[in-house]
């Protein structure tokens, strides 16, 4: 299995996943096929644009939810009242189906993950993929974190709806049994999450808290028309960007509503790359580009009125003038002093040869 998401990560370099979900089961529904069907064409979408991984979510009902387990998202958008009966419309996949998956993904070339939400899918994902992700809603539930820690796999670890506290415990579990790269993941638990409530400014604090880790975000807005809330993420910090995907943003229910469709991935993708483009380098140098300017629009020590063979230099026969191409005003103590070795006409441009 190719680990796409880390080598890019270690190198630098910005990941864009897809997170699938559950949501081929709508897709295959409206279109008339069935959900394998629809999961792989959504990975073949996903790999045409261009992102680097997708993501599912391995989960069974009766596992996740109590029966009266209350809802928390948009009704107006999923109008699913109960967790337990939400979850359990979209939990027929299992160990030979995710497999299956995991097996197209490497086929046709794009990494594969899903997040597990029990310790029995924690087990049989582990040989399918290079990396764990632990959702937000288990920032709390230590002893899942420490079973997954000691699969000694990079992990991914969403953050949303946590405090300081939290996010200390569960790192320090993680790290007891794993010392594998871990990228904490801000989010907000609002979904879809208005961009006001968007945060960006907890990726810098991520940050500055947690030098010793990689930094993502993993978005829960619509997806604007100019993308800015994914761009500004990426500026703050944010070098891996994750958002809940779909092929039909106008379908109601479950993550359609907020996901990003393979047309917005390409977009975010270009865009991402033009800002690298634009940010260039941390280097503090003088670039290519400006030498013409840097030679031009400096100035050289040039001559105040005429300097005759003989004469001792001294400041007040210098001046300073464009372009650069004589002695600079910084080594103006290097010309002080010195001997002209022939008539020196005003406003000449100084060079070394003609003194000494």
């Amino acid at each position: 299995m190719k680990n796409t998401i880390m080598e890019r990560i270690q190198q630098g370099k910005f990941v864009l996943i897809a997170e699938v979900g559950v949501n081929y089961y709508d897709i295959a529904s409206v279109n008339g096929i069935s959900p394998m069907e629809a999961a792989k064409w959504m990975v073949r979408e996903a790999k045409t644009a261009g992102i680097h991984a997708v993501k599912f979510q391995t989960y069974k009902a009766g596992t996740l939810a109590a029966k009266n387990s209350p809802y928390y998202w948009d009704i107006t958008e999923e109008p699913t009242t109960s967790q337990y009966e939400l979850f359990q419309k979209f939990d027929s996949f299992g160990e030979a189906e995710y497999q299956e998956l995991a097996d197209y993904c490497e086929e046709i070339g794009i990494e594969f993950f899903s997040t597990p939400f029990d310790f029995e899918s924690a087990d049989y994902l582990d040989s399918m993929m290079n990396v764990y992700k632990i959702s937000s809603s288990d920032i709390s539930n230590i002893p899942f974190i420490a079973y997954q820690a000691k699969k000694n796999k990079p992990i991914l670890l969403s953050i949303g709806a946590s405090n300081e506290e939290e996010i200390d415990t569960a790192i320090e579990t993680i790290r007891k049994y794993n010392q594998c790269p871990l990228v904490l993941m801000h989010c907000v638990l609002e979904y879809p999450t208005p961009y006001e409530h968007a945060n960006l400014n907890k990726i810098v604090s991520i940050k500055n808290r947690y030098p010793d880790v990689y930094v993502g975000y993993s978005d829960h807005t619509k997806p604007d028309s100019n993308y800015e809330v994914v761009k500004a993420a990426y500026l703050k910090g944010a070098q891996v960007i994750e958002k809940h995907y779909t092929l039909d943003k106008t379908l109601k229910g479950n993550d359609h509503y907020h996901g990003m469709d393979p047309k917005d991935a390409s977009a975010i993708l270009r865009e991402i790359e033009y800002l690298d483009e634009i940010c260039g380098s941390y280097e503090l140098k003088c670039l290519d580009s400006e030498q013409k300017a840097r030679q031009n629009a400096r100035r050289s020590i040039v001559s105040l009125g005429k300097i005759a063979k003989g004469e001792i230099i001294t400041e007040d026969k210098l001046t300073f003038k464009r372009p650069g191409t004589g002695i600079s005003p910084a080594a103006i103590q290097s010309v002080v002093g010195k001997t002209a070795l022939a008539d020196i006409e005003d406003d000449t441009i100084l060079t070394t040869d003609l003194f000494e």
